[in-house]
Formats: C-alpha cells, structure tokens, sequence
C-alpha cells in the first residue's frame, strides 16, 4: 500500500532520520511510503529494495509480532556528522500527567507468572515490558526530543520514523512518531558482511563509581544473566547459519553500557553465503526478529505470553528500525529505548528478559532505569 508523501515542511517539526555512530542519514524528501497492515513478507522487502534507485534508501520499521504492520519510506536524504545542539530546545515550563502501567506491583506478578510457566517447562525465556504513559502541556515536538537525544545520546542509533498508518486522520503531515536511541544493532549489511550485537543481560547502573563498577563485574559472573544472554547469542547464530559462511562470535559477552544501563553484548560477525547475496539488510532483518532478545524461547510460546500479559501494549515498541538502500546494504537496530509521541501523548516501553532465577523485584527496577532513560529525554524529573 502506497500513500501520498510527507511534505518537506513537515520533515522539518517531524524529522525522519536514522543515525548510527556520529553519522545520520537525514531525509529531505520522501518519494513513496511502503505499509504492510498485515504483515511484512519477503515479497514486501523484495518490492521495496527493488524500488530504489542509486542515492535513495528506505528508512522503515517493523513492528514487534509476526504478521504486524511494517512501513517503510522511500527518501532521498544525506549522510553527515551529527551536529549536537548546545542544549535542548528552549520552551515553555510544561506540565506532565504520567501514567505507568502496569505498575509495579502487577508488573511483579506478570514476572511471578511467567516464572510459573518457565517451572512447568512452557517457557525457557520471555520478555515482558511495561509503559509510561505521559500527556504533556504544552506539548513536546518530536524535534525537540530528537535535539536531546541528541545531547544525551543514551544510545548509539538515533531514530525518527513518522508512523503513517492506513487510518490516520491527519494525513501524511500528521500522526504519531517513533524516535528513540536504541544500543543494539540487530543487523549491518556491508556487501557481503553481516554484523549483529545483541544485547541481553543487564543491570541498573549507579552514580557511585565503585558501587558502579562492581555491578558491572557481578553482571559478567552473573549465570542467571549469562543464560539469558546465550539464548539471544545462539538463536541469532542458528539463524545466521541457514544463509551465512563463517559465522563467528565471542565465547563470552562483553560489556557495553548506557546513561542507566550496564549490557551484556556479544559482536557476531558471518559473511552470506554464495547464492544468498541478494538478501538485503531489510531481509536479514525479517529473518532475525524477533530475537530472544525482546521476544523469548521457545519464540511461539514466548509470543503467546507476552500476548496474554501484556496486552497490546508493543505495536512497533520492540520491533526493528533502520534502513536499507537498492544494493541491500543497510543497518537495523531492535526498538528499545524508544517513544511514541502523537500530538500531545507520549508512550514510553521498556522490557526486561525473564529466566529462572529471576527475581519479580530485581525486573521492576531494571525496567524502571530502562524507562527513566527516554523519560529524561521528555523533561520529566
């Protein structure tokens, strides 16, 4: 499904950009969007990456659960070094009514329950978030938070994708927005060479250095972290193995850290395998999300609890965003740490990983430093 492009004016107050590292690629045109109501296939991405001619790229999101909506925009934009403003955009003192949900107490039993199901062997591992809900007045400008992520940055890829859906009021120059800074690359394509750093595993960092740090130790030695990190590690690699040669990864993960958030990461690197090599990175992402890293093992099981707890609290939240170009190159990185911001609402979701041995406690508070990292974006205390 087509629709009419958002105008340049529009791209101005609603920016549609992707960054990674101190690069952004920035559109100033769009000349087509791509939406799948029911579902982003391989035909999808086959149709999209045939469309774009030498200088265009699309920039796209896919939502969380399989046969959920996809939209893609094909732009033509530039690439350059980011340009941090001074400070965030000057305004008027707003006021804010925040709603969490669940809060914590029913988060605390949503994990009680998932743990039930992982003792009685539905579930080895699932993912389960919980939101803030924030009405803000005057209201926040989707630039103006993308200036303080910016500032900020809590993570390396900075998005802005508009979220134009089939039944949207406003036309393309209205409409809710995804923006966000999300740490973890599901997938890079560069020719023939794929890279993923997924994360899993993390811990609540602290403003005390030496309270911090030895988090961050106890993070690696952690074996209920390190099991929830293998999951993630292996179920990207068996699926890397079924198009790629020479799949390599650590044989243990790393540290990588956030404003709020220490993360336990693992570089893999592969190369496609002959005969693959027209697989965008758009398709590499639909075969790798979702991962256990925001889904869950078994992946049909984990869906199916995450679908009964939480409701329909993800659409595109936990889903994939980045972008691809006509050669297939491109770069996605899984939607964490991210909002969406419609007129004078803004969602906020953040999620924590749950395994044997976890404890309800300890995944209400890596959940709330998750959620505090884009609430300060927000201007919230």
């Amino acid at each position: 499904m087509a629709r009419e492009p958002i105008t340049p004016a529009a791209l101005a107050a609603r920016p549609l950009l992707f960054a990674s590292g101190e690069e952004a690629y920035v559109a100033s045109r769009v000349l087509r969007t791509w939406e799948t109501p029911d579902g982003a296939d391989r035909a999808w991405a086959d149709a999209i990456v045939a469309a774009l001619a030498p200088g265009e790229r699309a920039l796209a999101a896919l939502s969380f659960a399989p046969g959920a909506p996809g939209l893609a925009h094909q732009v033509i934009g530039s690439e350059h070094a980011l340009r941090r403003p001074a400070g965030s955009r000057a305004g008027a003192e707003r006021t804010y009514q925040v709603t969490e949900f669940p809060a914590a107490e029913e988060y605390a039993g949503m994990v009680e329950a998932a743990l039930a199901k992982i003792e009685d062997g539905t579930l080895r591992k699932v993912v389960l978030g919980r939101c803030l809900d924030v009405v803000s007045d005057p209201p926040l400008a989707p630039a103006e938070i993308i200036d303080r992520l910016l500032v900020t940055r809590p993570g390396r890829y900075v998005f802005s994708i508009p979220l134009i859906g089939a039944d949207a009021e406003d036309g393309p120059d209205g409409g809710p927005v995804l923006l966000g800074a999300s740490p973890e690359l599901l997938v890079r394509r560069e020719g023939t060479l794929i890279t993923c750093t997924p994360l899993a595993g993390s811990v609540p960092r602290s403003e005390d250095p030496a309270e911090d740090d030895r988090r961050a130790r106890a993070l690696l030695d952690s074996a209920k972290d390190l099991a929830e990190h293998a999951f993630v590690v292996d179920a990207i690699v068996h699926a890397l193995k079924e198009v790629c040669v020479e799949v390599e990864h650590p044989a243990a993960p790393e540290l990588l850290s956030t404003d709020t958030v220490w993360h336990l990461a693992s570089p893999i690197r592969a190369r496609l395998a002959a005969g693959e090599e027209g697989l965008s990175a758009l398709h590499l992402a639909q075969l790798l999300h979702p991962t256990p890293a925001v889904g869950g093992v078994p992946t049909a099981a984990a869906n199916q609890v995450i679908a009964d707890l939480e409701g329909d609290l993800r659409d595109y939240f936990a889903g994939c965003v980045g972008w691809v170009d006509g050669e297939g190159n491109g770069e996605f990185a899984v939607t964490i740490r991210a909002a969406v911001i419609d007129g004078n609402r803004l969602r906020l979701f953040a999620g924590a990983g749950i395994v044997a041995g976890s404890d309800p406690a300890s995944e209400v508070r890596e959940t709330g430093a998750k959620l505090a990292t884009m609430s300060r974006v927000t201007g919230l205390p």
